[in-house]
């Protein structure tokens, strides 16, 4: 098992990766806010097969967070995240405090307009600013080759895609599939949350999108049906609050005229106190393309 290096400082980040990229190594990179589950060893797993040096940042960012959400309670295991790296195979940790992100008058802050409005945005008002701006200071901290992200957070890897390239920062944006538990339900340090009712009622997100799924593959080509079929789906499941259920372009999130050969399913809803999130590429079937 590798040595794993926690540090805390820009600058200690900066001599890790200089000397390793001295020796012509590829860097790899996984932002967390920990509470690390398999999702994320999953994220590790990948950048220790594509790259020579995999670093890990674990900050619980407070830019992304509105004034009434789970900022001060969201988990923080911070031993049993670093043993995760360890035993996934990161090399390095990047633990920062909020003073090191974000020093006493900080003012910059990095806005992907378009993308940052609409779903997620709209209902989480300054979120993608929190996460455009602490992803862009992350990736000028370590500047890796590639930067990995997960499926599960659509809107946002859309978003740090569109950032990367329009900022042109030097790294490549990987996004990976999404994990899901057996019974479906996307990985999320949130579901720690859930109590079991709970957890069953979230399962309708991944079922409304499967219903979509099925669907499309049906021959079903008219947008508002399957956005309707997956509204039906979680609003007829008790102790979820539908907060959207969308079929999009998958790349600009725009709404779809007309159906697409591959489309983006987005679905939101409210379970408990926890807000849940999930999504699927819908595609169609080459005949009917």
């Amino acid at each position: 098992m590798n040595e794993l290096q926690v540090v805390q400082s820009v600058a200690e980040v900066r001599a890790a990766i200089t000397s390793i990229r001295q020796r012509g190594h590829r860097i790899g990179f996984v932002p967390t806010m920990g509470a690390l589950h398999v999702g994320h060893v999953s994220l590790i797993e990948r950048a220790r097969t594509e790259c020579d040096y995999v670093a890990v940042s674990i900050f619980v960012n407070p830019t992304q967070f509105g004034p009434n959400e789970d900022f001060n309670r969201y988990p923080r295991p911070r031993e049993a995240d670093l043993q995760i790296c360890r035993n996934a195979g990161a090399d390095l940790v990047f633990y920062p405090t909020v003073e090191t992100m974000y020093p006493v008058g900080h003012r910059t802050f990095v806005e992907v307009s378009g993308l940052s409005e609409i779903l997620e945005g709209a209902i989480r008002p300054g979120h993608f600013r929190g996460v455009a701006t602490v992803v862009t200071k992350l990736f000028a901290i370590v500047l890796p080759d590639k930067a990995y992200f997960g499926q599960k957070d659509y809107q946002q890897q859309t978003l740090i895609r569109v950032m990367t390239r329009e900022l042109n920062l030097p790294t490549e944006v990987v996004t990976c599939e999404t994990i899901r538990d057996p019974d479906g339900l996307a990985l999320s340090s949130r579901n720690a949350y859930l109590s079991p009712s709970e957890r069953q009622a979230g399962l309708c997100l991944s079922r409304a999108l499967r219903a979509a799924e099925r669907l499309v593959n049906q021959g079903e080509r008219n947008v508002s049906r399957l956005e309707a079929t997956m509204r039906h789906e979680i609003e007829m499941t008790s102790g979820a609050k539908l907060d959207y259920a969308v079929v999009v372009h998958r790349e600009s999130l725009c709404e779809l005229p007309e159906p697409q050969p591959e489309m983006a399913a987005l679905v939101a809803a409210q379970v408990g106190t926890t807000r849940l999130i999930d999504n699927m590429i819908l595609r169609l079937p080459p005949q009917s393309q």
